[in-house]
């Protein structure tokens, strides 16, 4: 029987009740069979134990590691997916930094909750690097070491301008499975990588552009360079900081 053609006959009896003597009610056994609840199915897998990754504790997988086979599976459905209805290889790039955004900011909430903290009270929060350079240390040491378990290969400061700063790796992982086309020479899926810092750097506080350029040799074909370029207003009040002596 049917959960419609149930809850209709149910809804029969209640509206139109019939009377029997209290003989035939004893001498009647009458079983009710409860109505199924429909089952609402929202895409979602819960485990049988109804928890989820949320409920997991955050510093149960800090040492956990990707294969470089699923990462590059991943990665390459990524690209695949950026490179959908784009107008050129700056559309590309950018649609790629836009993916790894989100991901910086979440990253920097993480690692800031997991880093080692002896000389604060428990009840602090988690300290965020707030100066140019210790920001940029944390994403060439603490970030790296998470996304490619070694620090970055270089940290360098413009000398044309004192607004940029250079990230450099010169073997990352995310050129290394990668297969650019002749007439797509200058892409550089570094640019989502870029994103990642970009957005650690905003949730900082110390808002910047991020961009990645190849910059290969002999030696390190892959080689790339993330010019990290700060705001006007950032580099001004980290200038009134170094007057006033404060860390």
């Amino acid at each position: 029987m049917s959960t419609a053609s149930l809850s209709s006959s149910t809804m029969t009896s209640n509206t139109h009740p019939s009377f029997t003597s209290s003989a035939s009610t004893a001498s009647t056994a009458t079983t009710v069979i409860p109505a199924s609840r429909p089952s609402h199915t929202s895409g979602l897998r819960v485990p049988s134990n109804r928890k989820t990754i949320y409920d997991r504790n955050l510093n149960r997988t800090r040492t956990a590691e990707l294969s470089r086979a699923s990462f590059a599976y991943l990665f390459s459905e990524m690209v695949s997916y950026a490179q959908r209805k784009v107008t050129g290889i700056q559309d590309l790039e950018k649609r790629l930094n836009e993916q790894g955004y989100p991901v910086g900011l979440r990253l920097l909430s993480l690692l800031t909750y997991r880093a080692p903290t002896p000389s604060r009270s428990s009840n602090a929060g988690p300290a965020r690097p707030h100066r140019i350079l210790a920001l940029l240390q944390f994403i060439t040491t603490t970030l790296w070491k998470h996304l490619f378990s070694r620090n970055a290969d270089a940290l360098e400061r413009s000398q044309s301008s004192h607004l940029e700063y250079y990230v450099v790796d010169n073997d990352p992982l995310v050129n290394m499975f990668i297969s650019v086309p002749k007439e797509m020479s200058q892409l550089n899926c570094g640019a989502y990588v870029a994103g990642i810092i970009e957005g650690v750097c905003d949730g900082g506080g110390l808002t910047a552009k991020v961009s990645a350029h190849n910059g290969g040799n002999e030696m390190w074909p892959q080689r790339t360079v993330w010019v990290v370029r700060f705001e006007e207003g950032v580099v001004e009040r980290e200038t009134i900081l170094e007057k006033v002596g404060k860390t």
